[in-house]
């Protein structure tokens, strides 16, 4: 089915019947097709994708209602939700966001971060398992961290790793080390702190009035430090955000000897992602925790 065909049955099923008077193309991620779509009532942001795994846009809908829900952080509304029975294709209709950045838009977003780190729940994790970029991401309840750091973010990228050939013996070694002596750098029991799980400079953008808006949520209940770690990975957060940040949520003196434990996670799924470009970086952090 072609684009302008479930985009025409997607704006019907929201009751929007009018002409669309404008459909282009643009930049949304590697993973799907992404369009901006003006009809004569409203402005939409459409993904489209001829080959996900199941519920992949049913999860990332999950995740931005989860945190909208907490009124801490703004989130593009979510339209509509399709997906073929046989996979074969999927739509994710949203809320067209469009602003420009002001003085102000960093403190915002560190602000905004800080509060949704401050939604709780009793258990680390999620009900249900999600995604981050294409890669299926476990998920159960737990109550310790450790426990589910190891079981629910490790242990699957290491898995998958091994099966793509880019597990080395030597790697291999040295994280199996690294997983019993965790327990040295991270705290097993914290308040579980709701995440967006991939937060990085590209899953966030800006709307009127220089609002920051979340997008692309891989969500769970985690330790907070885990996603502030990730926002240093690849930069994207300019120091005022982590200003205002600490203002509302400290950092544990602890922190910067844990931070790197932290980035593995990400760096792991990018090594999965991308190849042995991110296997450097791995090593590194082996090398730094268990020599």
């Amino acid at each position: 089915m072609n684009a302008s065909t479930i985009l025409r049955e997607a704006l019907d099923e929201i009751g929007d019947r009018t002409a669309i008077i404008q459909c282009k193309s643009i930049s949304g991620g590697d993973i799907n097709s992404a369009y901006y779509v003006r009809s004569e009532r409203h402005s939409y942001f459409a993904k489209i994708n001829n080959h996900i795994p199941p519920r992949f846009f049913q999860s990332e809908a999950v995740g931005l209602e989860l945190l909208r829900k907490t009124n801490a952080v703004q989130v593009p509304n979510v339209y509509y939700v399709m997906e073929a029975g046989d996979g074969t294709y999927g739509l994710l209709l949203l809320e067209w966001i469009e602003g420009e950045k002001t003085e102000q838009t960093a403190v915002l977003l560190g602000q905004a971060v800080a509060h949704l780190h401050q939604c709780y729940s009793q258990h680390f994790g999620l009900e249900k398992d999600n995604y981050i970029g294409l890669l299926s991401q476990k998920n159960r309840l737990y109550e310790d961290w450790i426990d589910y750091f190891v079981d629910c973010r490790l242990l699957p990228q290491i898995q998958l790793a091994e099966q793509k050939g880019r597990m080395p013996t030597y790697r291999r070694d040295k994280i199996e080390k690294l997983l019993v002596l965790l327990e040295q750098w991270l705290p097993r029991t914290c308040r579980p702190s709701l995440l967006h799980g991939d937060l990085w400079g590209g899953n966030w953008i800006v709307g009127t009035n220089g609002i920051p808006y979340l997008i692309d949520p891989s969500v769970f209940y985690g330790h907070y430090e885990f996603e502030i770690a990730f926002t240093e990975l690849f930069g994207g957060f300019p120091e005022s955000f982590y200003r205002a940040y600490n203002e509302i949520q400290p950092l544990s003196p602890e922190y910067k000897e844990r931070k790197e434990l932290y980035q593995l996670f990400y760096l792991l799924v990018h090594l999965n992602l991308f190849g042995e470009t991110y296997g450097y970086s791995v090593d590194r952090i082996l090398e730094r925790y268990v020599g």
